[in-house]
């Protein structure tokens, strides 16, 4: 499982009372958690390179998903006749 979401580059929380309004980041990143149960990875992404980490990582994806077994297909042809 994964996750996208806008990331300023904090890792301290501002606050209340902030004396710094309007302070915004000069480029804006993005920060991408991935887990498989077990392990647990994180990356900051700049957003002019967003698109580029997608493909590698769909591509990534793909490659390794030659392993997964097939579902087993019910046969719908079995239909039962409701009770009169």
């Amino acid at each position: 499982m994964s996750t996208l979401k806008k990331y300023d580059g904090r890792t301290k929380p501002t606050p209340r009372k902030s004396s710094v309004e309007g302070l915004e980041p000069a480029e804006n990143k993005c920060l991408l958690r991935a887990t498989d149960g077990k392990r647990k990875i994180s990356t900051v992404v700049s957003s002019k390179e967003v698109n580029k980490f997608q493909m590698a990582y769909s591509n990534l994806l793909r490659a390794n998903m030659d392993g997964l077994k097939k579902r087993d297909k019910k046969n719908k042809s079995k239909k039962t006749k409701p009770a009169q």
